[in-house]
């Protein structure tokens, strides 16, 4: 999962020199900050366990993570047991909230979160395949992971009652090589839509093998895989047309709470400082500290209970979209707005690839630059 973290340092040397500029006044206090990284090495045991060092060893007084359930939830579990005041994102909030054994009515004391939801993705999902003309069939690829069993639950219900049929092979594990088995059940079926949650390399070993064998949907919408431009540079030409959910652009019409950057001026500076081509979490790795900020801020404290209970309430506009706490979906979860977007090869571009956002029927606001083209 390291392209999730490719823009970690960026945001983490931006907000150090933004501390350094702008330490926090609290309760009459001037504190500066100190960022300390950990790194779970896209293992969840290890996010647990660092997690503990940060508590234990650093003396943490706020935690912020990012990235997929698998390093979010045993963060958030970790500062849970420990009260410490947690803050997640870049995970949708069903595996984030119900994958830690929260039920419908329950809450949870000291960690936050916020992101879109599977309902988000659903729709633009769906929204997607109904701009190509398809047979309604769509093969599953779903791991063996949080996400993978939060999809498998809930997609094919959510779907179906538009007339969609998911064909679904079975969970199978991460770094899984050979595909065969999953290719030959979406031929068997004709799924000419293409769906699931894999990681980046597992996603690549899947299509170059779908390549080989003739299997070849007129959509595919996958999501984690296909987020960033390294992961789908690394398909190479078949990539062209593949398509995913978009969590923040350039395009999106927000700025920071802190430093006033819109999402273009950050984008630009990213590109600007590493070279690389701008990549979706660097506005939700950003926004963790805006909320840090926001909540410290209203708390007027670095007390544990005061922060919990300043972000149990808490409404800030960030560079990802307005956050608000008290309107749900479910306690400790704020949503994030979602489109959805297609990979598009370019000539003679600066990069390889640009993202095309294509569906924004859950956030008209947002505003669109094409639609859905079939694959080959």
């Amino acid at each position: 999962m390291a392209a999730f973290g490719e823009a970690d340092s960026f945001v983490v040397d931006q907000m150090t020199d933004y501390f350094a500029d702008n330490p926090l006044e609290l309760g009459g206090t001037s504190y500066d900050v100190e960022i300390v990284v950990k790194d779970t090495q896209s293992d969840s045991v290890r996010a647990g366990e660092v997690t503990a060092e940060l508590i234990n060893d650093d003396g943490a007084d706020l935690i912020l993570a990012a990235s997929t359930p698998d390093t979010v939830n045993p963060v958030a579990d970790q500062c849970e047991a420990n009260g410490v005041p947690c803050i997640t994102t870049a995970a949708p909030w069903q595996p984030y909230f119900f994958g830690r054994g929260a039920s419908e009515g329950d809450s949870f004391d000291w960690t936050y979160h916020f992101f879109w939801g599977l309902e988000d993705v659903e729709a633009v999902y769906q929204d997607m395949w109904s701009q190509v003309d398809t047979n309604s069939q769509a093969g599953a690829l779903w791991p063996n992971d949080p996400d993978g069993n939060a999809w498998s639950a809930d997609f094919p219900g959510v779907v179906s009652e538009n007339g969609y049929t998911i064909t679904d092979p079975g969970l199978y594990e991460n770094g899984t090589q050979d595909y065969s088995a999953q290719i030959s059940a979406f031929q068997a079926a004709d799924a000419q839509i293409l769906l699931g949650v894999p990681i980046p390399p597992d996603f690549a070993t899947f299509w170059q093998q779908a390549q080989q064998q003739g299997y070849s949907p007129r959509i595919a919408t996958v999501a984690k895989a296909l987020l960033f431009p390294s992961a789908v540079e690394a398909i190479g030409d078949s990539a062209d047309g593949l398509s995913t959910e978009v969590w923040w652009t350039p395009e999106y019409p927000y700025e920071s709470s802190l430093t006033g950057q819109s999402a273009q001026e950050l984008a630009d500076a990213y590109e600007s400082e590493t070279g690389q081509q701008w990549t979706q979490p660097i506005g939700f790795v950003h926004a963790l500290f805006e909320v840090a900020v926001a909540a410290l801020t209203e708390a007027d404290s670095v007390e544990g209970q005061a922060v919990v209970d300043a972000l149990a309430d808490l409404q800030v506009s960030t560079v990802v979209g307005d956050l608000d706490w008290t309107s749900g979906p479910v306690p400790n979860v704020a949503k994030t707005p979602l489109v959805g977007g297609q990979w598009r090869a370019t000539e003679g571009g600066e990069h390889p690839f640009e993202l095309v956002i294509v569906s924004n029927s859950e956030q008209p606001g947002i505003p669109t630059a094409g639609t859905v083209e079939p694959l080959g």
